[in-house]
């Protein structure tokens, strides 16, 4: 018996720092209301959905960027508003938030997402373990990416979780690029992998066409896909955060690589596609069947090696 979970990609426009959480949360529900009319019941948001992306500043005032940025507790009152709509509606979402916590008498603070279920219930959560960037000032550069200021690399690792009759899997932004957190949500039998993004059109490290970064994007997406037999739900934050442009090309990608659907714009964006998750079924029992093809004893370098040491040939 087929198995299909209509899913939407809810894209966001930029988010200034002027801008109030509730007026991000106002916006948020409207898009879950229109992902909802067009039959969703799985919507996946961006990463930092409730904030612009404040990594590319340096502010020396933590007490401030915890109150203007992080969440102590999810949901918050004025995040509320969301999961009441879509208990109402009875939608799924993921949703990405910097996550404050206190553990052990000591303040952490994570890039996060979660799953919600259509009872508004949390089912599972991730921290985002490829953080990018920096964590040193630099004043003279064009922007910042302060990643490694801001956050600690996730804790929880790479899980999945039972979650409306299906696998799902969580990774953030930069995980995109990794490999190896794709492999072992597969190898927990994700069916579904969710990612949201913030990225800007222009590289911090060196000159990098924008069409070259969203090229990246979309073949990495397509790649990671269909190499773990999986759909995969790519949804950015995108457009001129005060005059810092990220990309959209939000994506949901068949475990085929092929692209289901793709958004246009770098606004408030909703797509939607009915996915049959009996699609990568054939891939993970032939092309892609873990027990009978992965050879891991050869593999002890990817654990073993964190950088490049040139190993010379005998």
């Amino acid at each position: 018996m087929s198995r299909h979970l209509k899913i939407a990609a809810a894209q966001l426009g930029p988010l200034h720092r002027s801008d109030t959480r509730a007026a991000a949360v106002k916006r948020l529900v409207a898009l879950l209301r229109e992902a909802n009319a067009g039959g969703a019941k799985f919507v996946v948001f961006p990463e930092l959905a409730f904030t612009t992306f404040f990594p590319r500043w340096w502010m020396e005032d933590q007490s401030e960027v915890d109150a203007r940025y992080f969440e102590r507790r999810m949901p918050s009152p004025e995040t509320q508003p969301l999961f009441d709509e879509a208990k109402k509606l009875g939608i799924g979402f993921y949703i990405g938030y910097g996550e404050l916590d206190e553990e052990q008498g000591r303040i952490r603070r994570f890039n996060s997402a979660i799953l919600v279920t259509p009872e508004g219930n949390i089912a599972g959560k991730y921290r985002k373990v490829h953080l990018p960037g920096h964590a040193d000032h630099k004043p003279h550069a064009a922007f910042q990416h302060l990643e490694k200021k801001y956050f600690e690399v996730g804790n929880l690792g790479f899980r999945t979780f039972r979650f409306m009759d299906t696998i799902t899997g969580m990774l953030i932004c930069n995980d995109r690029r990794w490999p190896e957190a794709f492999r072992v949500l597969g190898l927990q039998g994700a069916e579904i992998v969710t990612l949201g993004f913030n990225t800007p059109t222009e590289n911090l490290h060196y000159p990098e066409p924008p069409a070259l970064r969203v090229h990246h994007h979309l073949i990495m997406a397509q790649s990671m896909a269909f190499q773990n037999a999986i759909w995969l739900v790519e949804t950015a934050k995108c457009g001129a955060e005060d005059g810092f442009r990220m990309f959209g090309h939000s994506v949901i990608v068949a475990p085929t690589g092929e692209i289901a659907a793709k958004t246009v714009s770098e606004d408030d964006e909703v797509i939607v596609h009915n996915a049959d998750l009996g699609l990568g079924e054939n891939l993970r029992k032939t092309m892609f069947n873990l027990a009978a093809h992965r050879r891991p004893e050869h593999y002890k370098l990817i654990v073993e090696r964190i950088g490049v040491e040139v190993t010379p040939s005998n």
